[in-house]
Order: C-alpha cells, then sequence, then structure tokens
C-alpha cells in the first residue's frame, strides 16, 4: 500500500489514498482489494522470506515462539504460497510491518486446522445448488478444502504463466496471478476462485488485527498502527478527556 503507487481503486474516489490512511479508516480494511479493485494498486514492497521463530529472553535464555508452528499446511510449499498472497494483500511498508511479520500467515493455518476450517458449525449437507453472489458461501467444500486447492491453484497458475513458483515471482506478476483470481477468471472445483480470495482476503485481515492470543498480530503492531488499544480493562481515566489518548494495547493474554 505504498503511498506512490495509486493505480488502484479506492472506496473515496481519491486516487492518493495511503497506506496510513487506509489503516486508519475503518471502513476501507478490506486487505488490497479496495471497493473490487485489485491491490497491486496500492500496495508495495516486498514480502519478507523468513519471520523469527524464537528469541532470547533477558538473561540470555532461548525461548520458542510457539504461535510459529504450523498446525494445518504440512507442504512448506503450500505455506510460502498462502504466505507471499497474504503479503500482497497487506504488505510491509514504511508505516508498519506486513502480514508475514505480523504472523497472519501462522493464524490463517491454525484457523483453517480448527473449526473455521471444518465449517464445524455450518450446515453442510446437500443438495447444493449454486447461489447468488451476495448468499455468501456457498460451497460443498470445507474452508480447509479451499485453501489447499486454492493455494495450490495459485502456484499452478504461477508456474504456468511464469514458470517459477509462486513466492519467487516479481510483485506486479503476483499481483496479476491474484487479480485473475479475485477476477473469477481462474478454474477451481467446487468453488469460484473469486470466493477463494474473498476468503483468503478477510482471514489475511483478521490476522493481521486480531487479539495475539488466536496467533496473528504479532506484538500487537498491527493495533499499533491502527492506534487500537485492544483488550484495555477499563477507560475511566480517560473517557471524559477531550483529546484522543494513546494507550499501549493490551492483549487477552496480558490478563492472564
Amino acid at each position: 500500500m505504498a503511498d506512490n503507487n495509486n493505480t488502484g481503486n479506492n472506496a473515496g474516489g481519491d486516487s492518493g489514498i495511503s497506506r496510513r490512511t487506509f489503516i486508519k479508516n475503518t471502513g476501507l480494511v478490506t486487505g488490497g482489494i479496495v471497493g473490487g479493485g485489485l491491490l497491486g494498486g496500492i500496495l508495495g514492497n516486498q514480502w519478507q522470506t523468513q519471520t523469527d521463530t524464537g528469541g532470547a529472553t533477558e538473561e540470555g535464555e532461548e525461548t520458542n515462539d510457539f504461535d510459529e508452528a504450523r498446525m494445518f499446511f504440512s507442504r512448506d510449499a503450500d505455506f510460502n504460497v498462502l504466505s507471499a498472497a497474504t503479503e500482497r494483500i497487506f504488505p510491509e511498508d514504511d508505516n508498519g510491518p506486513g502480514a508475514i511479520a505480523l504472523g497472519a500467515p501462522y493464524f490463517i493455518d491454525k484457523q483453517l486446522a480448527g473449526r473455521w476450517g471444518l465449517n464445524a458449525k455450518e450446515y453442510m449437507r446437500g443438495p447444493f445448488q449454486e447461489g447468488d453472489s451476495e448468499q455468501g458461501y456457498q460451497s460443498a467444500m470445507t474452508r480447509s478444502e479451499i485453501f489447499t486447492q486454492g493455494v495450490r491453484r495459485i502456484n499452478e497458475i504461477s508456474d504456468e504463466q511464469f514458470e517459477e513458483n509462486f513466492d519467487d515471482l516479481e510483485e506486479e506478476q503476483q499481483n496479476e496471478i491474484l487479480s485473475a483470481f479475485d477476477s473469477d477468471e481462474v478454474d477451481m472445483d467446487g468453488v469460484s476462485s473469486a470466493m477463494f480470495f474473498s476468503l483468503l482476503r478477510q482471514a489475511t485481515i483478521e490476522g493481521v488485527y486480531s487479539d495475539p492470543l488466536y496467533g496473528g498480530n504479532k506484538n500487537m503492531d498491527g493495533w499499533r498502527m491502527k492506534e487500537y488499544p485492544g483488550a484495555q480493562p477499563a477507560y475511566i481515566d480517560v473517557i471524559e478527556s477531550e483529546e484522543f489518548v494513546e494507550m499501549d494495547p493490551l492483549s487477552l493474554r496480558d490478563h492472564h
């Protein structure tokens, strides 16, 4: 969402929308796709190929970050494609970290391994009929099945068009492929490519802004970019303030 790249659409009609404005404006937080246009127009910067899987305490003792442990994707190739795609939806730039650094791919991995990925709370018996676009999710496939097919289809298209893995492509090439999915130009079995991309975009944004308890929003940096206070126990000391009060965010974990 770099400020110097403004070819994408946006809900406000202002081609000069910045990532900072995008982040602060709740109505526009829909990932890299704004108003149905391609993410590439307002996104920028390359995604990081590595994230820290561990750290050290002040005493120098090594500690593991168990949030960065995969539960669903067993193939590195699949997870790498997922990571690259999320970073194109929410990339790192001068305003802050992107989806990868914020742990969004791991958030998605955990969701796919759980009840959301299995559609555990939804009626999943036939007969199945193609629904209208406003009816939302209309597929006999679980979300975990859709994501598995989707990320592998992304890589297939990448190999067909550019003879490289998706995560090795240039940003513009990645945007081109994701645009085809968003525009429903890619054939998928049991689900439209537009529906898959919608789920991917939704899950990416949730991974960026959800409570870190769920595996994303690492270090609450997603909240810091929005100046969102997180799970504060009370606002009694600031509720009558006429000025905006910036607060250090708190996670649900901070209450335990």
